[in-house]
């Protein structure tokens, strides 16, 4: 009896094995197809943006026992909460995307987001705005939804009181604003123009850092800030059922990107074709704002409900829902 139960268990941790190397090569797949998304390399020496590096800070990733699922959000998309700041404590220490954390530097850290994803932070509480870069994860509290370095702070006079409430516009990718192929919403073009020509393009720039410096494959955390437990519900990706038939478009679609050019949206159709065999994803064309735009909707909900549940279980935070 022994011997068997002995077989058993080798034969049950060999098939776990195999387990994970298979969910670890589908899932590594499913992440080099995001970054397509909105990774380009722009030979900025400054800033590391090399794709090894997304590949290790868009996995998801756990601190203190609650797991973080990194999204992409579309150019134009906003959300609103808590700023923080932090500074000499972290000072000259490793960020999350392997750069040297100066809190001089218009960086911040954001729990989800991209790294190189260029955010404009509005204080809400006294009207002033500035650009920052994400290169770091954080704030890892209930309710904040970006640290700022402590510079960034001071340009929106936040420091003394040590928080704020703010809103966030995603601007771009990879250290730049406005990215000609990402996914974006409808951010109106002068808004987007009116910010390139404000913003100094060096205050978007931080150490310069040789690309070689991430040489580990887990994801580097700062795990020693406060935290407040809460439950996270990991995305699920929607089940064929046996006849693996498509669905109509049905009364109500969620709206996953927006696109300049026809083959971007065309890309990403596809992409959640086969992510979501259930439903019917299409694109459609629009005129907003005097400019052409590609939209891309996953469809297939007869309720506003069902349409928010399917979001919500499939990490679409940022996604629409119209009625059709």
């Amino acid at each position: 009896m022994k011997f068997i139960s002995n077989n058993f268990r080798n034969s049950l941790l060999l098939g776990l094995l195999l387990t994970i190397f298979l969910f670890t090569g589908c899932s590594q797949k499913s992440y080099d197809s995001d970054i397509d998304k909105f990774y380009k390399d722009t030979k900025n020496s400054k800033i590391n943006n090399s794709r090894e590096m997304h590949k290790y800070t868009m996995r998801p990733y756990s601190v203190f026992g609650i797991k973080y699922y990194p999204f992409i959000a579309n150019i134009g998309d906003k959300f609103d909460g808590i700023a923080s700041w932090y500074g000499p404590d972290f000072h000259s220490k490793k960020t999350s995307n392997g750069e040297i954390y100066d809190m001089y530097d218009m960086t911040a850290a954001h729990k989800t987001l991209p790294m190189n994803t260029v955010v404009r932070v509005d204080n809400l509480e006294n009207g002033k705005s500035i650009v920052v870069r994400i290169n770091d994860r954080g704030p890892f509290v209930r309710g904040r939804i970006i640290d700022l370095s402590n510079k960034a702070a001071r340009e929106i006079e936040m420091i003394g009181k040590g928080t704020a409430k703010v809103k966030l516009t995603v601007l771009g990718y990879n250290g730049e604003i406005e990215n000609r192929d990402a996914p974006y919403s409808e951010l109106p073009k002068d808004e987007i123009q009116s910010v390139s020509k404000n913003e100094k393009l060096d205050s978007l720039e931080p150490l310069e850092i040789k690309e070689n410096s991430i040489s580990s494959t887990k994801v580097p955390v700062q795990v020693n800030k406060p935290v407040i437990n809460k439950v996270v519900t990991k995305p699920i990706t929607n089940v064929s059922n046996s006849s693996n038939k498509v669905l109509s478009a049905g009364k109500y679609s969620v709206q996953v990107g927006a696109f300049g050019q026809e083959s971007g949206a065309n890309k990403i159709k596809q992409d959640y074709q086969v992510k979501f065999t259930n439903n019917k994803v299409d694109v459609r064309k629009v005129l907003s704002n005097g400019k052409t735009l590609f939209k891309v909707f996953i469809g297939g909900f007869d309720s506003y409900e069902k349409a928010q549940s399917f979001k919500s279980s499939n990490g679409l935070g940022s996604a629409l829902i119209i009625n059709n």
